[in-house]
């Protein structure tokens, strides 16, 4: 057992010494891993402030089914109970025609002529409704078949219909189809990105393997085993992995300052930058720890592929 501490504390120091002495090899392969760290942790960030912006988005969108004036409350009632037993669904409210009258009233409170027109039919011509707020308008497939069941269909005032037709169909559809494009978008990005400082790592290891080539044949002469042999470079690329994970953690932390003091910035299109500063200082140190694996898992495997193909190591003694 002390053997092997001793053994750990040797290639600990030796990886350290490496470190060190490869000074510009460890600048070069810490600054490519940085710039991939920092896209990694705004990909991150970014799809976490997509999905809010997303999910206020998808609050506010709702599906109306207007009902003819000859449905009654069972046949209404029976429909709501169809759609909320749906996992899709997350409310399902019924709006009836004084209902919809009173909201419409106090929509158009500023407009004079529209309240004149509506008072002008002598009655109420605004249908009562069925209203659905679904969990994600990219997961309605549900909704949509029971909406386009003839029994539902039959229920529907033959003039309003529902709201899930023309451009607000084309609406929704979009906002589904941005919703999932931005999400696979910030996985290939983050899965692109970590390939990449892989490579750069790989290259850069086996540079400093061919550097110290007499060194280590001579190591292999005196019996050193593989691990040995191999674990300096571990040690020393989790190194790389650990530098850039801190200093990219410190980059994003002087961009979000910089944007919401400097340049007193709330938004940049779709990315709200006042919720990605929130989010970012709320998980800091979920981040930074996950930058920390990330940045080593990175440089550890990099290595062991570089040790593995560059030296073509037998099976461990």
């Amino acid at each position: 057992m002390m053997h092997e501490i001793i053994t750990l504390r040797r290639i600990i120091h030796t990886g350290a010494v490496n470190f060190v002495r490869n000074a510009w090899l460890a600048a070069a392969a810490i600054a490519i891993m940085v710039v991939t760290l920092t896209i990694i942790l705004f990909s991150l960030i970014t799809n976490a402030t997509f999905n809010n912006t997303i999910s206020q988005i998808a609050s506010k969108i709702n599906i109306s089914v207007y009902l003819n004036d000859s449905v009654s409350t069972q046949q209404s009632n029976v429909l709501m109970s169809q759609l909320r037993g749906l996992s899709e669904v997350k409310s399902v409210s019924y709006i009836s025609k004084d209902e919809a009258l009173a909201e419409y009233k106090a929509a158009n409170a500023s407009n004079q002529s529209l309240l004149e027109a509506i008072n002008e039919t002598g009655g109420n011509p605004l249908p009562a409704s069925i209203e659905i707020n679904p969990i994600d308008p990219a997961k309605i497939d549900q909704v949509k078949a029971i909406l386009n069941k003839p029994s539902t269909i039959n229920l529907e005032d033959p003039v309003a219909g529902t709201s899930y037709s023309g451009d607000r169909k084309a609406a929704i559809d979009k906002i589904a189809s941005a919703t999932d494009v931005l999400r696979r978008v910030g996985v290939v990005a983050v899965i692109l990105f970590a390939f990449i400082s892989m490579l750069i790592i790989f290259n850069t290891i086996q540079m400093a393997i061919f550097n110290r080539r007499d060194e280590l044949t001579i190591m292999r002469l005196l019996g050193a085993t593989t691990w040995y042999i191999r674990g300096p470079f571990i040690v020393e690329s989790s190194m790389y992995g650990i530098c850039a994970a801190l200093i990219s953690v410190a980059f994003i932390d002087l961009v979000f300052l910089l944007s919401s003091s400097a340049l007193q910035a709330s938004s940049l299109g779709l990315l709200d930058i006042g919720y990605a500063n929130t989010y970012f200082h709320r998980h800091f140190w979920l981040l930074l720890t996950g930058q920390l694996f990330i940045g080593i898992v990175i440089g550890a495997v990099s290595s062991v592929i570089a040790t593995r193909r560059y030296l073509k190591f037998k099976s461990a003694k």
